[in-house]
C-alpha cells in the first residue's frame, strides 16, 4: 500500500470517527444498555437517560402522571430477550419489544409493545401492545439525577427490573421460562 493510499484511508477513518462522536454529542441524553443472563439466555434493555437538570420529572412535564411515557429519552426503550419471560404477571415471548410506562403516584403500569423500533411515544399504538403489568413504587430519600434502568439477579431464574429517577423507584420481577 502506498503512503498516499494509507494517508487517505487514515483521513477517512478520522473523519468517520469525528462524525460518530459529533452525533453522540448532539444527543442531550446519553444512551445506555443493561443486561442480565437468565437460564442461559441474555436479556437486554437499551434506553436513553434523561437528566433532571433542575426540572420536575416524575409527575411533571417529563414523565406526567396518567400518560404513556417513552420510559427514557429519544427512541422508545427497547427490551430484547432470548428467553420467554414473565414480567410481573405478563407473559413475554422471546423477541424484541418497546417498553413504555404510565407513571402514577402509587404505582406504574409497564407496557410491552410489539413495535420494538419507534421514536419516543409519538406513534405509540395501544393496539400493538403485547400487554401491561403493574410496577411497585418506592419513594427514594435522595434524588437520582439521570434516569436509570437496572436488571439485578433475584432468586432462581429471575431478576428485578428497576427504574429510578428523581425520588421515585419502580420495580417488577422478571422470570425466565
Amino acid at each position: 500500500m502506498s503512503k498516499r493510499n494509507f494517508l487517505a484511508i487514515l483521513g477517512l477513518l478520522a473523519a468517520a470517527s469525528f462524525g460518530l462522536s459529533a452525533q453522540q454529542e448532539q444527543r442531550k441524553s446519553p444512551h445506555e444498555s443493561t443486561s442480565i443472563t437468565l437460564n442461559g439466555n441474555k436479556i437486554t434493555i437499551t434506553y436513553g437517560r434523561p437528566s433532571l437538570r433542575g426540572r420536575k420529572a416524575v409527575g411533571g412535564s417529563l414523565a406526567p402522571f396518567g400518560q404513556v411515557w417513552r420510559t427514557g429519552a429519544d427512541e422508545a426503550t427497547k427490551l430484547t430477550t432470548g428467553a420467554d419471560l414473565t414480567i410481573g404477571d405478563l407473559k413475554v415471548p422471546k423477541g424484541s419489544y418497546a417498553l413504555f410506562t404510565i407513571p402514577e403516584n402509587d404505582h406504574w403500569t409497564l407496557i410491552v409493545n410489539k413495535t420494538a423500533d419507534q421514536w419516543g411515544a409519538f406513534s405509540y399504538d395501544s393496539s400493538k401492545d403485547l400487554g401491561r403489568t403493574q410496577m411497585k413504587v418506592t419513594k427514594l430519600s435522595s434524588p437520582v439525577e439521570e434516569f436509570t434502568i437496572s436488571l439485578k439477579p433475584a432468586s432462581g431464574n429471575s431478576a428485578t427490573l428497576t427504574m429510578s429517577w428523581e425520588n421515585t423507584q419502580v420495580s417488577a420481577l422478571i422470570k425466565a421460562m
